[in-house]
């Protein structure tokens, strides 16, 4: 990646989003969210609270010409389809989807001034796979990889638009699922690759695709998933 430039990553203060702010830091400036985790700028990320879920809280922090934005706050919910609210569906969707459109909405004027910007945006394994108790993840994470199509489509050439679909990482988000070297092991087993991934997997794809070496790439749901979405070994 070239000096100089800016990127933008919501939900920056913990597990992948701080890889990936640590990571796009180390040539660029970064401009990166927290919510409960309070992070203090440094270096070249200067962060600021940001809660995604209060859609009328002020976007005008966000600078005048982003180069790249991140949109990575997740949730797990997981649970049987009939003990499943609707306010669950609603509080997940408006924090993965409505919030992320929200960002983009405001965001569009800074990464169209660049002429040649990109997004990324967060999907996961589940929309492809189709896992028990994943009613509301799913939901929510298919309607971003609709929206990633969507807008890559409608803002090409200037704004290239992906998604990443991990499989389970060791993060924080996934620490009641991964909480025994037991249960690590037994969903490492459920992998081709026989590993969980981490937050270093995942900031590299990210980190590649918001350079310009990714520049004929938009449109696409990446996943990085240690074989699992295609293989049977």
């Amino acid at each position: 990646m070239s000096d100089n430039k800016t990127f933008v990553v919501i939900g920056g203060s913990t597990g992948i989003g701080q890889e990936i702010a640590q990571k796009l830091s180390v040539e660029n400036n970064v401009i990166a969210t927290y919510n409960s985790t309070v992070m203090e700028s440094t270096g070249n990320i200067t962060y600021f609270h940001y809660d995604v879920t209060q859609l009328d809280s002020s976007l005008d922090w966000l600078p005048d010409e982003i180069h790249g934005i991140v949109y990575c706050v997740g949730a797990i919910q997981l649970k049987p389809f009939h003990r499943v609210k609707l306010d669950d569906f609603n509080s997940d969707f408006q924090k993965q989807t409505l919030g992320a459109i929200r960002v983009l909405q405001n965001a569009m004027p800074a990464l169209k001034s660049c002429g040649s910007a990109s997004v990324i945006l967060f999907s996961t394994v589940a929309v492809q796979m189709g896992f028990p108790f994943h009613s509301i993840v799913s939901t929510s994470k298919g309607s971003i990889e609709g929206l990633t199509k969507a807008l890559a489509a409608e803002w090409a050439p200037s704004i290239r638009v992906n998604a990443i679909a991990p499989s389970i990482t060791l993060t924080p988000l996934a620490a009641n699922l991964l909480n025994t070297p037991e249960k690590i092991e037994a969903n490492a087993q459920r992998h081709p690759l026989k590993r969980i991934g981490n937050s270093t997997d995942i900031a590299e794809l990210a980190a590649f695709l918001l350079s310009d070496k990714a520049a004929w790439i938009t449109g696409q749901i990446h996943h990085i998933d240690g074989g699992i979405s295609s293989l049977k070994v």
